[in-house]
């Protein structure tokens, strides 16, 4: 079986071969470091990690590299009204971006370049651009000249006729074009600034990617990825810069996620951003619900498709999740003490042959078709169901292997997807939420308050009543009111 991508540069699904067989290079453009990271960025981080942990599960030897923008106007503004020095601002947001992708179970990425070390091949590019004709020196800024790279406009589908004729009428003077964009900003007063054979400044935005994968990943490699608003300029741009120093065509394959959206008060969607003011972030929402709650629902829409956010979709992504997790408590508790081999154990392409209407082929068949996770995600629900009708039917012969074998394909094709890797018992464990208005209270679905009366029961079967004590305050404090009558726990939500 071919893995299909929809190639951004073409905008058509086609077949990936990579440049070296067997290996990988991806490149995906990370955060600028500057502030807390919305549940946009996590999208993008998201949808990146189980791109990458697909294509090592079909042997390839991948290099993810994956940077952050340490130097830019914002970070300058931000570090200035909080009176610190750039480096503690960023050193500070690095860290939480790290700790909020580990919430999310993003594992960090092979390399991870920042800007500034590497401002010597960041130079480098600009003095051989400079060399080739297609940039320029003026008034202590430095500009590629965007008429003299024909193919200009290519990724986004924009040609330099229409974007002239929508330029500013205030564009700066000191440009030939106004569609030039810099590479080197000369310095201004109380801003960090570096020397350079131009005079001190900093790095435009667009260079530091190009330097760096160039640096990391060599002038041609597989993949580029990021969010769909960098098509335009961003990636465009990085396009002329390194084509055009290189002399080399430089990505063969562009993948670009969809927006997250919000819905406004005037039931108009609009991407989630911080310029807007409408984000959540990703810790905000940790405080109500757990970072696999977050994947998954992420997971559920197509990672070109936009998505909108709502804690209605977030509250049905947790009750999926429990779905699966109550599965997998439910295999374990069938199998007792047997032990269980985890994960995947066959070859993917045996097992594919072997069993063509299979899980494995079917959710192999999801992924390659561009990476397709809501139909991947259908592949452990019916795993999910088939569990269920199996635990009742466990006397019967050759049921327990049956059961083993399905366990261990939702949890091996789960991992691919980033999920279902927890122990199910910790899973369903109430996890305190703060509440108040502007923290959402993700409460406990159906699944998770059965899970902790079922633990109630054993413990006061067991005499042990300070635990069965424990467990209701935890019902209550979530708003979960039990009544015990006949031998059972009858239970309802406080209204």
């Amino acid at each position: 079986m071919t893995l299909f991508l929809h190639n951004s540069f073409g905008r058509k699904k086609e077949p990936f071969v990579p440049r070296v067989p067997g290996q990988v290079g991806i490149y995906v453009c990370g955060i600028t470091a500057y502030d807390y990271c919305h549940i946009g960025h996590g999208r993008v981080m998201v949808s990146f990690d189980v791109i990458v942990r697909y294509l090592r599960t079909q042997g390839l030897k991948v290099t993810y590299v994956r940077n952050f923008t340490d130097i830019d106007d914002k970070i300058i503004r931000r570090a200035a009204q909080e009176g610190v020095d750039i480096g503690a601002l960023t050193t500070r947001f690095i860290q939480a971006f790290h700790e909020d992708m580990a919430a999310l179970g993003v594992a960090p990425a092979d390399i991870e370049p920042k800007a500034t070390d590497h401002l010597a091949e960041m130079q480098a590019m600009i003095q051989t651009l400079l060399e080739k004709g297609l940039a320029y020196e003026s008034g202590g800024d430095v500009f590629y000249a965007v008429d003299r790279f024909p193919t200009y406009g290519q990724l986004s589908g924009k040609n330099l006729e229409e974007l002239d004729s929508g330029s500013r009428v205030d564009v700066d003077v000191r440009k030939a074009n106004p569609l030039d964009f810099v590479l080197w900003k000369g310095a201004k007063p109380d801003e960090p600034q570096w020397p350079s054979p131009w005079g001190a400044g900093r790095p435009g935005w667009h260079i530091e990617c190009s330097a760096m994968s160039v640096k990391y990943l060599g002038d041609s490699f597989d993949l580029h990825g990021g969010g769909r608003d960098l098509i335009f300029p961003h990636h465009e741009n990085e396009i002329a810069q390194t084509e055009g120093a290189t002399g080399k065509p430089w990505v063969s394959c562009w993948l670009h996620n969809g927006f997250v959206n919000v819905i406004d008060e005037g039931g108009q969607r609009e991407k989630m951003s911080k310029s807007l003011d409408n984000f959540r972030t990703i810790r905000d929402l940790l405080k109500a619900y757990r970072g696999e709650t977050l994947r998954m629902f992420l997971l559920n829409s197509h990672y070109r498709a936009p998505l909108d956010f709502s804690f209605e979709l977030l509250d049905a992504a947790r009750s999926g999740l429990d779905r699966l997790y109550a599965a997998l408590r439910g295999a374990y508790g069938v199998l007792g003490g047997r032990p269980v081999v985890e994960g995947l154990t066959r070859d993917w392409e045996q097992e594919r042959q072997a069993y063509p209407d299979g899980s494995v082929a079917r959710f192999m068949t999801a992924m390659d078709d561009d990476f397709n996770t809501p139909r991947a995600l259908a592949v452990l629900f019916d795993l999910a169901k088939i569990l269920n009708r199996l635990g009742t039917e466990a006397d019967r012969p050759g049921r327990l292997e049956e059961i083993e074998q399905n366990l261990s394909l939702l949890r091996g094709l789960g991992a691919i997807l980033g999920l279902c890797g927890e122990d199910p018992e910790i899973h369903f464990r109430f996890c305190p939420c703060e509440t108040g208005e502007e923290a959402r209270v993700g409460g406990l679905s159906d699944e998770a308050v059965e899970a902790l009366i079922a633990q109630r029961s054993a413990a006061r079967g067991n005499r042990d009543f300070q635990a069965a004590d424990r467990i209701r305050k935890e019902l209550s404090s979530a708003g979960i009111l039990l009544e015990d009558t006949r031998g059972q726990t009858i239970w309802r939500r406080e209204s």
